[in-house]
């Protein structure tokens, strides 16, 4: 019997049991974790913030069809939403940190923010000597209360994160109201609606506004912003489910096979199926 290809989803759940938003772990535990029937080298969907130090060893991690070379120095932060792989090859180590989005300070975890960076010899330092905060305090707090451990471990990674995204030399985009609005939409309906005027009406705005928070919060506009990610979406279940070309069209909002392909096409350059066969060659 042929196994069907799917992306799997995985939630969050901290293994002390608690409600407590993060975990700190290393590398090295996560494969162990993994030697008990968890793949992974399969393509995952993490519902959570997954964020990754590499102190030693090399190899490779996919995020959203990009490969990422590893060293030691890079950091590796697969947002919620994104699909990761772990390579079959190479073996790093380091500080591993899983935390839900409503975790960290307000405005420390972007979900736009880059995937890869490299860190310089003084940023290393730094962020290990953050990141080694972190590790003591949840060792020692792991396992008290949530009202009283979260506070402190929000506050010790909300640092981590900012000393972290002023080593990448990346500017923060501007979080104004009406894109915030915008993106929440997008991310919930952006299979059922394609029309920046349908999103424009819900929220209360013109399409020209939201056009404008778009451009200021993340560069591109809003039809640009609502396109990309409904592409994103048939690139990830056309590599990595074999689902026919004219179902995934269908769970995007598109009914008609022919419609499905012509948005396609126009947007990438190529067909469906010209994808998935290059992308699975």
């Amino acid at each position: 019997m042929v196994k069907k290809r799917h992306i799997p989803d995985v939630s969050y759940r901290n293994p002390t049991g608690t409600e407590l938003g993060i975990e700190v772990l290393t590398l090295g535990v996560l494969r162990s974790r993994a030697s008990d029937g968890h793949d992974l080298t399969r393509p995952q969907r993490p519902a959570f913030h997954l964020l990754m130090l590499v102190t030693a060893g090399t190899g490779t991690h996919t995020v959203d069809f990009t490969p990422y070379r590893l060293r030691p120095g890079s950091v590796v932060w697969v947002r919620p939403g994104q699909v990761q792989q772990f390579a079959a090859r190479g073996r790093v180590e380091g500080p591993l940190l899983l935390f839900r989005p409503d975790f960290p300070p307000p405005d420390s975890a972007s979900p736009f923010g880059p995937a890869h960076w490299q860190l310089t010899t003084e940023d290393r330092l730094l962020a290990a000597t953050a990141a080694e905060h972190l590790a003591t305090e949840y060792a020692a707090l792991a396992h008290a209360p949530v009202a009283a451990a979260g506070p402190l471990l929000a506050h010790l990674l909300g640092a981590l994160l900012h000393r972290l995204s002023l080593a990448s030399n990346t500017r923060g985009p501007a979080y104004n109201d009406a894109f915030l609005r915008f993106r929440e939409a997008v991310e919930r309906d952006f299979a059922s609606r394609h029309q920046v005027a349908d999103y424009a009406h819900d929220l209360g705005y013109s399409p020209r506004t939201l056009t404008r928070a778009t451009q200021a919060a993340v560069g591109m506009g809003a039809k640009e912003f609502l396109d990309r990610r409904i592409v994103l979406e048939a690139r990830r279940l056309l590599a990595h489910t074999d689902l026919p070309a004219a179902t995934i069209g269908t769970r995007l909002g598109f009914p008609d096979p022919a419609n499905f392909f012509k948005y396609f096409r126009h947007r990438t350059g190529g067909a469906p199926g010209e994808f998935r066969a290059g992308f699975t060659a």
